[in-house]
């Protein structure tokens, strides 16, 4: 399962980013000042930063990639992105940041992906985002956020990408998502989460990627998901999901990777699985329920139809068990499947 869940961090470039950098640094067009490489082109100055003591004084004015990461600031100048005003990408990660100046971007109308990834950030600053109608990826997982406002992202018209990940994160206001109308991707994976208001999907108008794994989920709604007919992939695993309701999949026409495993599903209502896979769609990325303790009675009749018809999708296989009844207890429940559609 752990293939699933690549998400293309972007600090995989930012990783190979100065080596990339010092070998260029070798055939000519990168310059150096002190702990940055500047690497230059007919779109602008590539700059990267990696251990510095101190944000940068001075950026080229054609600056269009920012990365100053891997150290220890803890804030950032309030006028620090003054001087480049094409910015388009601002990489952030792996400092000690924990409070933002509310200007910090006003400079830069441009931008289209901030990354904040790994820092010290309890929350945002109102008015962040005031002139940050171009940025399509923000990323802040693995900050100190506990809450998020429902202001917090308005004017994020072009916001596609979303990752909330790994905060702390005990509730969502309804409003959060409700200016995103181009959200494609939202992560709200490993935070503290125990339900979910049942409008916070309002808002993006094809959202295709949902991470929610990792949280304290203890039952799925009806209407949660049902703005979002064109959800592709779904992560549900890692939760505490004890219900699932019958209608929660209805609206999932082009559902394609579903997982649900590691919850405490015993049972499902019938007519759940009816939306998924064949014959409404075959779920190309596959699906996984292992580790939840299923109770291998008639009330699992539809889920065996559906197992039965879809195993050629199935993750985990040996690992998804009948807990009970006693008769067969342990054994695969792909198998009960077989001789209960027999």
């Amino acid at each position: 399962m752990a293939s699933w869940q690549h998400r293309g961090s972007l600090q995989d470039l930012n990783i190979c980013l100065p080596r990339i950098l010092f070998l260029l640094a070798l055939l000519g067009g990168v310059s150096s000042n002190k702990e940055c490489l500047i690497l230059q082109s007919a779109e602008g100055s590539t700059v990267s930063c990696h251990g510095p003591t101190e944000f940068p004084s001075s950026l080229p004015a054609d600056t269009v990639h920012l990365s100053v990461e891997f150290s220890n600031l803890t804030e950032l100048p309030a006028a620090a992105l003054q001087g480049c005003p094409g910015l388009r990408e601002l990489h952030l990660s792996s400092n000690c940041l924990q409070e933002l100046f509310p200007g910090l971007l006003a400079p830069v109308p441009r931008l289209r992906i901030l990354d904040l990834t790994r820092n010290a950030l309890r929350s945002l600053p109102p008015g962040l985002f005031r002139t940050s109608a171009a940025l399509s990826t923000l990323v802040l997982r693995e900050n100190q956020l506990r809450a998020v406002g429902a202001r917090w992202l308005q004017g994020l018209h072009a916001l596609g990408h979303l990752d909330l990940a790994e905060n702390r994160l005990r509730s969502l206001p309804v409003g959060l998502l409700a200016s995103l109308g181009a959200l494609h991707t939202l992560d709200l994976g490993h935070n503290l989460l125990e339900s979910l208001p049942e409008g916070l999907l309002k808002g993006p108008r094809q959202l295709q990627r949902l991470h929610l794994e990792g949280n304290r989920l203890q039952k799925l709604g009806d209407g949660l998901l049902a703005p979002q007919p064109f959800l592709r992939v779904l992560f549900l695993n890692d939760n505490q999901l004890a219900s699932v309701a019958a209608g929660s999949f209805r609206c999932l026409k082009q559902l394609d990777m579903l997982d649900l495993s590691n919850n405490s599903l015993s049972s499902t209502p019938p007519g759940l699985w009816a939306f998924l896979g064949r014959p409404t769609r075959d779920m190309q990325g596959g699906f996984d329920i292992s580790h939840n303790p299923w109770v291998c009675n008639k009330d699992l009749v539809d889920l065996y139809r559906w197992l039965d018809a879809n195993r050629h999708k199935m993750f985990s296989q040996n690992d998804t068990r009948c807990a009970g009844p006693e008769a067969v207890r342990g054994r695969r429940l792909l198998d009960v499947a077989g001789l209960r559609s027999l």
